[in-house]
């Protein structure tokens, strides 16, 4: 169903798209760093809450990517375009109300996550934390469109529309942090500018009705069937991922006992780290296409054989990113401005986090995309609950914690998680319940 060219033109344009998702975190953390240590400290704690609501809004875009892939597989196009008005739809109203319980609870979320945090801490988390929830619905349907585009096979359109989207962030941080000296707050500030921008550019892209997948004018009213549709793919998803990154979140809660030091070094090395998965972060967008439309075909053999593709090509591009990180790295720490003990730990951290991932990721995390696209979505919800409540949580608190191993003991857990889900997602798909589910 996907020739090798069409596999490069639908894989690539998402390594770049989220290399350029990555930077706009990045890039606020890297520039807020020169104003000190407690506000990047406050933004890296902002950046744990963000990352776990907006993987609901990106869980919900891939329940409309499933369905609109298979409607395509099913050569059913007059059903996906409908598909795309009931993803907006849902997008948009789940958004607005986390927006607004963000801002209302602002102040009591932070203290239930990171307990008594230093006071400048909180004042940068505080601010960058209300004007980033500002941001959630045009994430949120940013995340729509872009699900769109990517199960037409079309990712090029996305990336793009995420070169224009970092380039006004980093010019926006330079002018606010530096020409204004607004700090976290036009760290904030730019990046709020530029997601305004990328929602109104894919939107305006669907509207185009000589597309596969458009926006049906006047199509908007709810419709049960296919809201149902997405919800059982976007539900589960959601769930797993929201409870994924609030396990996260509870694990950055134990770093902060640990002081601004630990907190910093953890902040640096997610950054990086983020990079070095990047390719299977992207190919995990790619298996929900591939996988979806053989699915929506019946064709089960050509799943499982692209599925096993796309795992080997996720292994092959990160070595060799990981391997260019590590000869990099010490250039690449330079850019922070942090203590020399934040620096040193943050080297340790990133060392075990890149040579773990190496082995472990990829059947961790893309291999269950290929579970989801045909609709096994319940037991990938399961298996990621538990492991991360089991491992991550448990044994974080236990070797940070009460054994005294900080955060190296924290990220230890980590890789204990990775292990499990490795031995539950591969022997799941090995087997052939997967192929079983409907909806």
């Amino acid at each position: 169903m996907f020739t090798n060219k069409e596999l490069r033109k639908l894989i690539f344009p998402l390594i770049v798209e989220q290399l350029l998702a990555i930077t706009v975190g990045m890039a606020d953390t890297m520039m807020v760093s020169q104003v000190g240590e407690a506000a990047v400290s406050g933004v890296s704690l902002v950046d744990m809450i963000n990352v776990l609501l907006i993987n609901i809004f990106a869980a919900l875009a891939t329940g409309g990517a499933v369905v609109t892939s298979q409607f395509i597989g099913k050569k059913r196009q007059d059903m996906a375009c409908r598909s795309v008005n009931q993803l907006y739809l849902v997008s948009a109203v789940a958004s607005v109300v986390i927006m607004s319980l963000a801002i209302l609870l602002r102040k009591g979320v932070l203290q239930l996550l990171f307990g008594n945090i230093e006071p400048d801490v909180m004042q940068s988390a505080l601010i960058y934390l209300v004007l980033s929830a500002l941001s959630y619905p045009f994430i949120a349907i940013y995340n729509s469109g872009a699900a769109i585009f990517r199960s037409m096979g079309n990712s090029r359109i996305t990336m793009i529309i995420s070169i224009i989207m970092n380039v006004v962030n980093i010019v926006g941080n330079s002018i606010l942090i530096f020409g204004f000296q607004m700090g976290v707050a036009g760290a904030a500030i730019a990046s709020l500018i530029s997601r305004m921008l990328a929602c109104v550019i894919v939107t305006a892209l669907l509207m185009n009705q000589s597309r596969e997948l458009h926006i049906v004018p006047g199509a908007f009213r709810p419709n049960g069937m296919l809201i149902k549709k997405i919800l059982y793919i976007g539900i589960p998803s959601s769930l797993e991922n929201s409870l994924f990154q609030l396990g996260r979140v509870l694990v950055v809660s134990i770093i902060t006992c640990f002081g601004t030091v630990q907190i910093a070094a953890n902040a640096i090395a997610n950054n990086l780290d983020a990079m070095g998965i990047l390719p299977g972060q992207a190919i995990s967008l790619a298996m929900i296409t591939v996988v979806g439309q053989c699915v929506g075909a019946g064709d089960f053999e050509q799943a499982k054989k692209y599925a096993k593709k796309l795992v080997g090509i996720t292994y092959v591009i990160m070595a060799v990113l990981i391997t260019c990180l590590l000869i990099l790295q010490p250039w690449i720490l330079r850019i922070y401005n942090v203590s020399p003990e934040a620096m040193e730990l943050a080297r340790q951290l990133i060392l075990i986090h890149n040579l773990c991932a190496l082995v472990l990721w990829p059947l961790s995390f893309v291999l269950p995309n290929a579970l989801r696209a045909a609709n096994d979505v319940t037991y990938t919800m399961g298996i990621a609950i538990f492991s991360m409540c089991a491992f991550r949580i448990l044994f974080s608190y236990i070797l940070g914690y009460r054994m005294g191993m900080g955060a190296i003991g924290v990220w230890i857990a980590m890789v204990m998680d990775w292990i499990f889900r490795v031995i539950m997602f591969v022997s799941r798909f090995m087997g052939n319940k997967w192929q079983t589910h409907k909806i």
